[in-house]
């Protein structure tokens, strides 16, 4: 695993930016305007900019702040999901990355099926994936024949859990969760909660984000806090949760946005 504390990520000015007009259909005359004209300022927008930070191995970290502020965009450009328009981020070692759950899995294909072909597209072996199939199906409950069914057929709460079952089981030092807690049951949570502590205490390194002040203090000793479009706070965890809700004490305008999303800003976070 290699010397405890030494830097597995590493973030130098990390920008990344999106298109303010993505998903929506241009007119004929915005088209020529913009072919003539070129973009305006307003034609695209940087949810993460200038973003500088260094992660050692073993350390939770935990990224806070409202919706909109690039806190799942950061966490992609860290699992290379996304390419960074300025600046770079190093990562050393595999990740497993509990990102959007549900996405990589084929909807024809059974449960069985999509263990191991998502299995092997994380580098596991067709050994690996047989000697831990019994172990991810039972964490993801499916019970009777619904490992054999089509995933199309699975409900959320099913496909979350066996995506958190089947991530959980590699064997990758570097864990990047997003908002995963947040769903299913309580006995789900509390197995979820069990794995993490687990992995931790393995010495895995994990970079979470979550709403949940409890989770965060419960997993990270420290927290990055993204603040228009860029990083406002590099400190302990206590310190940074401090700091957000200071901000939204004196901003009601940003409690508002942080409970009810900030339209295509969200698509950034």
């Amino acid at each position: 695993m290699g010397e405890t504390g030494q830097t597995v990520i590493e973030a130098e000015g990390l920008g990344i930016r999106f298109s303010a007009n993505r998903g929506r259909r241009r007119s004929l005359r915005e088209v020529l305007v913009g072919a003539r004209r070129g973009p305006g300022p307003r034609s695209a927008f940087w949810p993460v900019r200038g973003a500088s930070f260094r992660i050692r191995r073993g350390e939770c970290v935990g990224i806070v702040g409202r919706n909109g502020t690039g806190k799942s965009t950061l966490l992609k450009l860290i699992a290379g999901v996304l390419i960074p328009d300025e600046g770079s981020v190093e990562v050393h070692g595999r990740v497993a990355p509990l990102l959007e759950l549900r996405a990589g899995f084929n909807g024809r294909l059974t449960g069985r099926e999509n263990i191991h072909l998502v299995g092997s597209l994380h580098g596991m072996g067709p050994g690996d994936i047989q000697a831990r199939f019994d172990e991810i199906v039972d964490f993801a409950d499916l019970r009777g024949g619904s490992v054999d069914t089509p995933v199309r057929h699975y409900s959320s709460g099913m496909k979350v859990r066996l995506g958190f079952a089947l991530v959980t089981r590699l064997d990758h030092p570097i864990l990047l969760v997003d908002e995963v807690l947040a769903v299913g049951d309580e006995e789900f949570r509390a197995k979820c909660y069990a794995a993490i502590d687990g992995m931790l205490a393995q010495g895995r390194t994990m970079v979470l984000v979550s709403h949940s002040e409890a989770d965060l203090r419960r997993f990270c000793s420290r927290g990055l806090y993204l603040k228009d479009g860029g990083l406002a706070l590099d400190d302990g965890i206590d310190a940074v949760l401090g700091a957000y809700q200071a901000d939204r004490c004196a901003d009601p305008a940003e409690h508002g946005d942080a409970e009810k999303g900030t339209g295509g800003g969200d698509r950034a976070a």
